[in-house]
């Protein structure tokens, strides 16, 4: 009997399942050589932003030493804000005692590249800690771009002997620049800041998840749990599927002829960019509720009834809650998706130079992806690497909220 043939496994068919076999294996492979292709080039992006990215987060900066007893400098009052006090030293000659303090320490040459604007840091400091003012004291000012420029190797030729003589003695060096983080934009690349657009993107989202979140939500629960099945509701269905795969620019016209025809002294405001990319995100949150919704077994529904709970009970105390895991997923990647978009924001003007922070949903703003193509638009060295640092905050932010969604799902998940 062992050395019978079956009769089914004939040389065709283990051709056949050789070559099968052989599908599988070469499935596999495509399929392993696409995710590491995958990874490979995210990798290659973010060495790459990291690379460049490295430099943006850095400033050249002077050491000064200033003796302020000796410039007889007195304290300003202490009432009025920040900037009218710092206003009030520059009236006291604090312009010309940094720049004194600063030919002693580096000399005529390297005092002329010292920033025009670094004495604003050492008024800010003092009204911060009037007490400096009673002792000598040590600030790292900004360079001018030109020299900072020579520090890195590029640049004015006839600039590169003194910053290499300054950086010997330690008086130049690159630092890490915590204001990057904390100050607005600026002509200069030595004193830009991104917060000023940080802001204005999160005031632009909080405008965009309170317009978009409950009427998508509302929205997806009536067209899946209370519409009735004829042709108009087909028609809005398709109607929002098509909305969630038009161009972003188009919003951005929609919002030009109606929100600022409506709000004409709001242009580059936070709630005409939220309003407008809510408009954008909204049909991404009904799908996505939607398919949630039907997600949720017929049994929940069911059992809910059986008990005697009304149909808004059945739908707000066990649908909603067991498909907000889906919902917030979604709604998280539609608003993540609004946070990277210029096009229809350039559309309503929020590509306007703003050098002080927003205070406000109706103060004129920018936004991070639109500030990130502004400076890529620069020839400045200095403001390609404050593009890349810029790049690389937008990506952890968007790392942010893409976990923050992970996060939702699993803690509001429920099995059945």
């Amino acid at each position: 009997m062992s050395d019978l043939v079956h009769p089914t496994r004939t040389p065709a068919f283990e051709a056949r399942l050789k070559k099968r076999y052989a599908a599988e294996k070469r499935f596999k492979a495509l399929g392993l050589g696409a995710i590491v292709f995958s990874i490979a080039v995210l990798l290659f992006l973010l060495v790459t932003m990291t690379i460049n990215g490295v430099g943006g987060f850095q400033r050249a900066e002077m050491s000064v030493p200033i003796d302020f007893p000796a410039m007889g400098l007195s304290a300003p009052a202490a009432t009025g804000s920040e900037s009218d006090a710092v206003r009030a030293l520059q009236g006291q000659g604090l312009v010309e005692v940094v720049q004194f303090s600063a030919e002693q320490a580096l000399g005529e040459a390297g005092a002329a590249q010292l920033n025009p604007e670094a004495w604003r840091q050492v008024g800010e400091a003092i009204v911060r800690d009037p007490t400096i003012l009673q002792r000598q004291a040590t600030f790292s000012l900004p360079a001018s771009e030109d020299i900072a420029s020579a520090l890195r190797g590029d640049g004015k030729v006839d600039l590169q002997p003194l910053a290499r003589d300054l950086s010997e003695r330690g008086l130049l060096e690159r630092r890490f620049d915590t204001g990057f983080l904390t100050r607005a934009d600026a002509t200069d690349a030595q004193m830009v800041g991104i917060w000023g657009a940080l802001k204005g993107s999160i005031l632009t989202m909080i405008v965009t998840l309170l317009l978009a979140f409950p009427i998508g939500v509302l929205a997806a629960l009536y067209l899946e749990e209370y519409a009735p099945k004829n042709r108009w509701t087909d028609v809005i269905e398709v109607s929002i599927n098509n909305l969630a795969a038009v161009p972003s620019i188009i919003f951005g016209l929609l919002g030009l002829a109606v929100f600022l025809t409506l709000f004409p002294s709001m242009r580059s405001a936070p709630l005409i960019g939220g309003m407008t990319l809510a408009l954008m995100t909204m049909p991404v949150i009904v799908i996505s509720g939607r398919n949630a919704i039907k997600a949720v077994p017929p049994s929940i529904r069911d059992g809910a009834l059986a008990v005697g709970a009304s149909p808004v009970q059945v739908v707000f105390h066990h649908v909603l809650p067991l498909a907000l895991p889906g919902i917030l997923t979604g709604t998280i990647i539609g608003m993540a998706r609004a946070l990277g978009e210029t096009a229809p924001l350039l559309l309503i003007g929020m590509r306007a130079f703003v050098a002080t922070p927003p205070d406000g949903f109706t103060d004129n703003a920018t936004v991070l992806p639109m500030q990130i193509f502004l400076w890529s638009d620069e020839i400045d060295r200095g403001f390609v690497e404050r593009t890349s640092a810029a790049i690389i905050v937008l990506l952890i932010f968007l790392l942010l909220m893409n976990g923050l969604a992970i996060y939702l799902r699993n803690r509001f998940e429920k099995k059945w």
